[in-house]
């Protein structure tokens, strides 16, 4: 059985942590054109095949409500980022694709926050790097499984 104060332990430090990372990080969004929450949308659509997510996939990655993204989404549109279209595969669900403006827009702000990130994470070595992103990994996926 877990050691109950362990656990709290590391849920705090593991909670300061991230609270501290994301604070210097996102000093990366101050002077852009896109918010953090942009980023994020436009990182789950360029990653996907053809550059082009089902609404659905980009809300679970997405750190609000629904509601949130999809108004998000709808502003996104409206400023050109992204374009948006019924998803022919499912008839309630939208398909969102970015656009050249969005594709030119994430590629300026990723270079820079990938450079951040990298240096902020760099105190750590790749072994622990790995260690790290297989353990958040593993609690990600209980999460999932609950």
């Amino acid at each position: 059985m877990t050691d109950r104060r362990l656990a709290i332990d590391a849920w705090e430090s593991l909670f300061r942590a991230q609270h501290e990372v994301f604070d210097e990080i996102s000093c990366d969004f101050d002077d852009t054109t896109l918010t953090q929450s942009e980023y994020d949308v436009l990182l789950t659509v360029t990653r996907s095949d053809g550059m082009t997510a089902r609404l659905r996939d980009v809300t679970a990655n997405m750190l609000i409500s629904q509601p949130s993204v999809s108004r998000l989404v709808d502003r996104m549109a409206a400023r050109g980022l992204i374009s948006k279209c019924a998803d022919p595969e499912d008839g309630r669900g939208s398909l969102v694709r970015v656009t050249a403006e969005g594709a030119a827009a994430f590629r300026k702000v990723a270079s820079n926050h990938g450079r951040t990130i990298a240096h902020r994470m760099s105190l750590l070595d790749d072994g622990e790097l790995a260690q790290l992103r297989d353990l958040t990994a593993k609690l990600r996926k209980q999460q999932e499984t609950s």
